[in-house]
């Protein structure tokens, strides 16, 4: 049985006099993975800063859990939240222990507890924790950092946790490396939402259980992959697909 976790109903937003997003509405189930695809400017990336309250829609309405985001307190929310960005915001003086342990520490976490808690999340994104927990960002490649945000976002075992298009500046091996971790970690999470912006058609379908496509603000489509693939909606997803025809054309005629 399905059960609404994050909806979005009505929801506009405007920056200065432009309206971005006319006119919103979704519901995210509890325990979805959900990919959000779109091309710059199409509000992936607003609609997913408006879930943890860091950007504030002009109208409409947003409900986490069932609740009014305007009564929640967003500092508590945020915290309860898990949040990774492409640019991974490392702090280059702290160990990745330290780095990952942040959160908890606000939340005032026991030492024992904490650092049993850093082993863990290491071991689940493939760290060793006695080679990574006293190494300091810089001794780590881009997509060693990653995992460690992956980590650090799970850190007080949240509920959800919010995707905006993290392995972007990572080379393509590494990218897909990561795009089977990060599937292979929710489906060992029970009952975890992940909410995953991306521009990348290939890494919206392959990680989604539902893929969200949005242009100019609004959805054109919101369904399984296989959904998306079999019956596009509309023709800018249409377009969207063609581009994955087009690259396994050209792979074929190289390779026949």
């Amino acid at each position: 049985m399905t059960e609404p976790i994050i909806q979005f109903k009505h929801v506009e937003k405007c920056f200065n006099d432009k309206v971005v997003i006319p006119d919103l509405s979704f519901t995210v189930n509890k325990g979805e993975f959900v990919t959000i695809l779109g091309s710059s400017g199409s509000g992936k990336t607003t609609t997913l800063k408006m879930v943890n309250g860091l950007t504030k829609p002009n109208a409409g309405e947003i409900l986490i859990d069932g609740q009014n985001i305007n009564e929640l307190d967003l500092v508590k929310l945020r915290r309860h939240m898990g949040y990774v960005v492409q640019q991974i915001g490392l702090f280059p003086h702290m160990t990745i222990g330290q780095n990952i342990s942040v959160v908890p520490k606000m939340l005032q976490w026991d030492k024992k507890q904490i650092n049993d808690r850093v082993k863990e999340l290491l071991k689940l994104v493939q760290l060793a924790p006695n080679e990574y927990f006293d190494r300091y960002p810089q001794q780590l490649s881009g997509g060693q950092q990653q995992r460690v945000g992956v980590a650090r976002a799970l850190a007080t075992n949240p509920p959800y946790v919010l995707f905006d298009e993290p392995f972007g500046a990572l080379d393509a091996l590494t990218r897909l490396e990561l795009q089977r971790e990060v599937k292979r970690i929710h489906a060992s999470l029970a009952d975890k939402t992940f909410m995953f912006v991306t521009h990348d058609i290939n890494e919206a379908l392959f990680l989604g259980q539902r893929v969200m496509i949005m242009h100019e603000g609004q959805i054109v489509q919101f369904a399984t992959p296989e959904e998306i693939v079999r019956h596009p909606a509309t023709e800018f997803v249409e377009q969207l697909l063609g581009t994955v025809r087009q690259n396994q054309r050209l792979w074929r005629q190289q390779y026949d």
